[in-house]
C-alpha cells in the first residue's frame, strides 16, 4: 500500500486523528486542498511540474507522489496556499461592508418551518401531504410565502455571517485556507487541520447544568418561584413564551432578585465551562447530528448573550466583538492550544483535537 492509499483510506473512513502530527498525512490534506482542475493547473505551472494524468482524481495521487519525494514539497504547497488565502473571498468580489449593512437590517431569527429539514421537505409534509382540499390549500398561500421568506432570510443570515467570520480567520498570517474546500477542513492553523464550527451555548447543556445547580430546569424553577410569590403561569403559551412571560411578571411585581439569581447561576456555569472547556467540547461532539457527523479537529466559536441567550444569534454579526477575540486566539496559538478529546458516538470511540473561543456578551 502506498502512502497515498494509506492516507486516502484514513480520510474516507473518517479516521482523522491519524492526520495529526504526521507530515505525510498533512501533505495529503494540503494536496487535496488544491485538487480542483484550475488549482492543479496553476500549481503545476508555477513550479514547472508535469503530470501524466489528465483526470483530477488521478492527478491527485500523482501530485502527492511527486511532492512526497520532493524535499521542498511542503514549502511549495504552503506558499501556494498562502498566496491564494485572500483569493478565497476576492474572487467572489463581495462588498463586505454592504453585506454587513444587510445583516444589521435583520431583526428576527425564525426558520418559518423546521431547520432540521430542507424547506421542500417541510412544505411537502405540512401542506402537500396534509391538506387534501385545494381551496383550503389556496387559503394557506400567504402563510406558505411567509414561511418560505423566513427560511430564506435566516439561511441567508447564517450563510453570510459564517462567510465573514471564516474570512477573519483566513486573513490571519498563521492560517492557510483549504482553498479547494476539503470536507472536514476549513483551514490550517500552523500545521493543524481545523474545521470551524460557529454555534451558540447549547440550551440542552445549560438546562442540565441548571438542574444540577438549582434543582430544576429553567421553566420548572421559574414556575415554582412564581407560584410561591402568587404569580400564575399561562398554560396557553409555549415553553419559551412562558419563560419570557414569567420573567416579565416577576420583574413587574418587584421580584428582580429571582431573575438575578437565575442569571448569576448561568454566568457561573458559563464561567466554569470557560475555565474547563473539555466537558462542553465532548458534549458537542457527542450530540452532533448523525447526518453531519464528523470526528475531525474542530474549533468551536461559541456565542453567548448571558442576559438573553435567545438573542445570541445577533452576535454572529457583532464583528467588533468577534475580530479582537479571534485575532487574540490566533496570535497566542500554540501546540498546547488544542485539547485532546476522546468521545463516543453511536458506540464507537474517536479522538480529536479541539478548543473553544468564547464570545460572551454580559
Amino acid at each position: 500500500m502506498t502512502n497515498f492509499e494509506k492516507w486516502n483510506n484514513a480520510f474516507q473512513s473518517n479516521n482523522l486523528s491519524a492526520f495529526n502530527h504526521n507530515e505525510k498525512a498533512l501533505l495529503y490534506l494540503k494536496v487535496r486542498a488544491i485538487c480542483r482542475g484550475k488549482l492543479i493547473k496553476q500549481f503545476t505551472e508555477k513550479y514547472q511540474l508535469e503530470l501524466k494524468s489528465t483526470k483530477v482524481k488521478n492527478q491527485f495521487s500523482e501530485l502527492y507522489s511527486l511532492l512526497e519525494n520532493n524535499p521542498n514539497g511542503k514549502n511549495m504547497l504552503n506558499t501556494f496556499l498562502q498566496d491564494r488565502n485572500n483569493e478565497w473571498y476576492k474572487t467572489k468580489k463581495i462588498n463586505e461592508e454592504e453585506v454587513k449593512s444587510g445583516l444589521r437590517k435583520i431583526d428576527t431569527y425564525e426558520w418559518g418551518g423546521d431547520q432540521n429539514n430542507s424547506l421542500d421537505q417541510y412544505l411537502v409534509k405540512r401542506y402537500v401531504k396534509d391538506i387534501s382540499n385545494y381551496n383550503t390549500l389556496q387559503k394557506k398561500a400567504d402563510e406558505i410565502a411567509t414561511n418560505a421568506w423566513k427560511f430564506v432570510q435566516t439561511s441567508w443570515y447564517n450563510n453570510w455571517t459564517s462567510y465573514l467570520i471564516e474570512s477573519i480567520f483566513k486573513k490571519h498570517k498563521r492560517v492557510l485556507s483549504a482553498i479547494g474546500e476539503i470536507k472536514s477542513v476549513d483551514f490550517f492553523i500552523d500545521d493543524y487541520p481545523i474545521d470551524l464550527k460557529v454555534t451558540y451555548f447549547p440550551n440542552e447543556y445549560m438546562e442540565n447544568r441548571l438542574k444540577e445547580k438549582i434543582g430544576n430546569k429553567e421553566l420548572t424553577w421559574l414556575k415554582k418561584k412564581a407560584k410561591a410569590l402568587g404569580i400564575k403561569s399561562d398554560k396557553n403559551l409555549s415553553d419559551s413564551e412562558q419563560i419570557t412571560f414569567l420573567k416579565e411578571e416577576l420583574e413587574n411585581n418587584g421580584h428582580s432578585e429571582v431573575i438575578k439569581q437565575l442569571t448569576d447561576t448561568k454566568k457561573y456555569i458559563i464561567e466554569e465551562v470557560r475555565k474547563h472547556p473539555e466537558t462542553l467540547i465532548k458534549w458537542l461532539y457527542e450530540h452532533q447530528s448523525v447526518r453531519l457527523f464528523g470526528a475531525e479537529n474542530r474549533l468551536f466559536l461559541v456565542l453567548v448573550d448571558i442576559k438573553d441567550m435567545k438573542q445570541s444569534w445577533k452576535m454572529k454579526r457583532a464583528f467588533s466583538l468577534l475580530e479582537p477575540k479571534i485575532k487574540e486566539f490566533l496570535d497566542k496559538f500554540s501546540a498546547k492550544s488544542l485539547k485532546e478529546i476522546t468521545f463516543n458516538f453511536k458506540g464507537t470511540n474517536y479522538t480529536s483535537l479541539s478548543d473553544i473561543i468564547f464570545i460572551v456578551k454580559e
